[in-house]
């Protein structure tokens, strides 16, 4: 007899068998005879399934090897084989303590299958861990830290390590901040965007790549809320979402050979708080702080150094915990209590509403028992029992679901592979539509293609992107392009000064632009002029032109002195004057006209003054132009400067007026006469002097005065005499002559007469010549003679006293003098 067992399997039933013998069981044949098919010798009945073809060979007794279809070969002896089928029965289920189900595996025969508990370990919140064999502890360091390593090391350069910082500002607890996952040539880093979210990016050797990732056996993709780093070759996958992460192991490659902040994988939470050493400390959290790995971003970080004070993971005040928590133990998560206990969760979410009551921390503790019941097949929708505290919001394109697939349904995918009832938390395509491919994020209600542009297109459609002209067609690569063919256009040319060409978007036709005339200013070489006072620079420019055209164009306002005034204001000019600009313009300077006013005047001035204009005064002032005088009997005389006048009461006083630098000086004159008797003159001979004043007569002893005296003489002109003597007359005789003193002159006046013709008459002679020949002749002849004034010579003494006067220094004195005598 023969017993043979499986890994983890009840043995399969003994047979015994005689040669020659068949049974319903086993089928004996000759070494010899193996061939394909159904045997022909020594066997009545055939067991299922084809046998494996062989060359003739010997085998020595009892050695046995694999047939088709879980059936086993046996040398027995003389050439004689027993085929056996294997039979397997379901082993007993054990109890997994990590609290979940354990999971089938198929024995390396391929036939038969054993129950595993698989290496799960879990971390969230700030932080709080599961580890591999469900013993659950928090620490709050915040450096990089092993999760898992192997101990011995099968895998090239493969662990899980986690880098934690201080999320508080107290640096009282940690929350996850990177989850690193490394494995043979690529190290894949799943980090936090921004604290306390769900979003995260992934780099891969410090690239950042998009998802679907998948190179030297990694795949990265999303699922759900979470990414996923997964290794087929060892069938582990680790998942992360900036609160919380798990990792999943088989324990057929993993148990019994991991350390870390995860523990030991062998269904044993008693090794789990191992120290790199091998020992195993009195709690976990001491045991966390050991597993430092080197980090350059963290200098204050040294693997190796024992802590000094073991962390205080348990809250100093009491408080009351959030409502939130109590829901793990409320009916929403009643359906996953027999699956996984809440208890554990429920200590760490009290733990974060306790600590950090305004980070909503404990959010994470029930978002992680969902995953973990989630990964049991329970589903639990619990985000709309949380009041919005721990809401989630999908993009506009997308609905949020509790129970989503993992992978989930698109175009490129086949929905038969997808046999797995367990679900995740995620955004996804609404009911109708479907996601068109993991790499392009795109909800199609039709599976036809999506290019860059993101936008769902149906088989046949045409569209142009990024200047292609496209076609969605079903099979290859779904979207066929060429360039995009534009339309021929006029040539545009741009000649007038300040044009240039410049190509614009078309709005019919993006990808081809269109070539237009453009106005740059910068190109204009005319420069705006400078306008005089009262004009303005105006500009336009011409229909179908760029540069400006420039004018100075008035105003319409006033300008004097460098100022310029708007209609009906104010004009100063001067003070005599009230200015104000109006409207009317003068049509030469094209300047609005000033008017002005004249400040009325006072124009009367006293007798003897006249009004004449004076520097600085508007009407000028009254100033004496002549001289002002009273005679005898106070009546006024007023003569100019230069002027004599006589009393009309007394010809012998005489008034004057002279100006002497530019002073008006009036003197007063009384003529003295000569003593004077009437009876020492000839009669009839009595007469006044010039003057008026004073009377003279021929003295009866005088000469003959002025009369008319003939004589008779011959007549000579140019050489030729009249015939006869003729009768001339002359004026002979004497006339009155004076020298008078006066006082306003200062000098004495002179009167002078001469006994000259006063009536004569042209008379005609003949004249004879040596000659021979006679002229005529005009001679004048006198019939009348009297005393006539005539200008006398002015004597020495007069001369030297005018020289004297003419000088300058002496004025002064001869007005003086002169004012004095007129005052005598």
């Amino acid at each position: 007899p023969v017993s043979v067992t499986t890994s983890g399997t009840t043995p399969t039933e003994s047979f015994t068998t005689t040669s020659g013998t068949t049974s319903s069981n086993f089928t004996m044949i000759t070494a010899s005879t193996i061939t394909s098919g159904i045997p022909s010798s020594g066997s009545t009945s055939s067991t299922s399934g084809p046998i494996a073809t062989s060359s003739a060979v010997t085998l020595p007794g009892s050695e046995s090897w694999w047939l088709c279809n879980c059936t086993k070969a046996i040398c027995i002896e003389d050439d004689i084989i027993q085929v056996v089928p294997i039979i397997c029965n379901p082993p007993p289920k054990p109890t997994c303590a990590n609290g979940l189900s354990p999971v089938q595996v198929i024995d390396e025969d391929g036939c038969c299958w054993h129950w595993e508990c698989d290496c799960y370990c879990t971390g969230w919140g700030d932080p709080h861990y599961m580890t591999f064999d469900g013993l659950y502890y928090s620490y709050q360091g915040n450096c990089t830290y092993i999760l898992v390593e192997e101990i011995d090391k099968k895998v090239d350069n493969f662990g899980v390590y986690i880098d934690n910082y201080h999320c508080d500002a107290r640096d009282v607890v940690s929350c996850p901040r990177m989850l690193i996952v490394r494995h043979e040539t690529q190290e894949v880093r799943i980090a936090t965007v921004k604290q306390n979210t769900l979003q995260v990016e992934v780099t891969v050797n410090k690239q950042a790549v998009a998802l679907p990732y998948k190179k030297f056996g990694v795949s990265i993709y999303e699922s759900g809320i979470n990414r996923v780093v997964e290794i087929p070759e060892l069938k582990m996958n680790v998942t992360y979402n900036g609160l919380s992460f798990s990792i999943r192991m088989p324990y057929s490659l993993f148990g019994n050979n991991t350390y870390g902040q995860c523990g030991t994988c062998n269904n044993n939470p008693a090794d789990d708080c191992m120290l790199p050493n091998g020992n195993i400390a009195e709690n976990c959290e001491i045991m966390a702080d050991h597993w430092q790995v080197v980090d350059p971003s963290k200098p204050q970080c040294t693997p190796g150094l024992i802590p000094t004070k073991a962390p205080s993971t348990t809250p100093t005040q009491p408080c009351t915990e959030s409502s939130i928590c109590e829901l793990l133990w409320g009916s929403v998560f009643e359906p996953c209590h027999g699956h996984v206990w809440p208890e554990k969760y429920y200590s760490a979410c009290v733990f974060d509403s306790c600590v950090l009551p305004n980070l909503d921390l404990e959010c994470s503790s029930l978002q992680i028992y969902a995953a973990t019941c989630a990964d049991q097949s329970v589903c639990i929708d619990w985000r709309s029992h949380t009041n919005g505290v721990c809401s989630y919001t999908c993009p506009s394109d997308k609905e949020y679901r509790a129970c989503g697939p993992i992978k989930e349904i698109t175009c490129k995918s086949s929905q038969q592979n997808e046999t797995s009832t367990k679900q995740v938390e995620g955004c996804f395509c609404p009911n109708g539509t479907m996601l068109y491919d993991s790499g392009v994020d795109v909800c199609v209600k039709t599976c036809g293609c999506v290019g860059v542009d993101k936008i769902p297109r149906e088989f046949g459609e045409k569209f142009t992107v990024d200047c292609q002209d496209c076609i969605c067609l079903e099979g290859g690569n779904g979207i066929v392009c060429k360039p995009h063919e534009c339309d021929k256009q006029n040539k545009t040319t741009c000649d007038g000064e300040g044009l240039r060409e410049v190509s614009e978007v078309n709005p019919e036709d993006s990808c081809c632009p269109i070539v237009t005339c453009k106005c740059d200013t910068s190109l204009c070489t005319t420069n705006a002029p400078r306008c005089s006072l009262g004009f303005e620079v105006h500009s336009h420019i011409p229909r179908g032109q760029c540069c400006p055209l420039y004018q100075c164009v008035p105003k319409r306002v006033c300008v004097h002195q460098n100022a310029e005034f708007l209609p009906n204001s104010s004009v100063f000019v001067d003070k005599c004057q009230n200015c104000f600009c109006t409207d009317e313009v003068n049509i030469s300077t094209q300047l609005n006209i000033i008017s002005c006013e004249q400040i009325p005047c006072n124009t009367y001035c006293e007798p003897g003054y006249e009004r004449q204009p004076v520097e600085g005064e508007c009407c000028g002032r009254c100033v004496q132009t002549k001289c002002i005088m009273q005679t005898a009997n106070n009546s006024d005389l007023i003569l100019s400067p230069g002027e004599f006048k006589n009393d009309p009461n007394n010809n012998c006083t005489i008034y004057s007026c002279v100006n002497i630098q530019n002073h008006l000086l009036s003197s007063k004159s009384e003529i003295t006469c000569p003593a004077f008797n009437e009876d020492s003159c000839k009669p009839g001979t009595i007469a006044f002097l010039p003057n008026g004043c004073c009377k003279t007569c021929v003295p009866l002893d005088s000469p003959t005065p002025c009369s008319v005296r003939q004589r008779e003489d011959f007549i000579f002109y140019k050489g030729c005499r009249s015939v006869d003597r003729v009768v001339m007359t002359e004026c002979e005789g004497t006339c009155g002559t004076s020298s008078l003193y006066s006082a306003e002159a200062n000098s004495l006046d002179h009167s002078c007469s001469c006994c000259r013709e006063s009536r004569t008459t042209m008379k005609e002679v003949k004249l004879n010549c040596p000659t021979g020949h006679s002229i005529s002749h005009k001679y004048v002849y006198v019939e009348g003679c009297s005393c006539q004034d005539t200008e006398c010579s002015r004597s020495q003494s007069s001369e030297l006293q005018d020289t004297e006067e003419n000088d300058e220094g002496s004025t002064l004195d001869r007005i003086k003098r002169a004012i004095s005598l007129t005052s005598k």
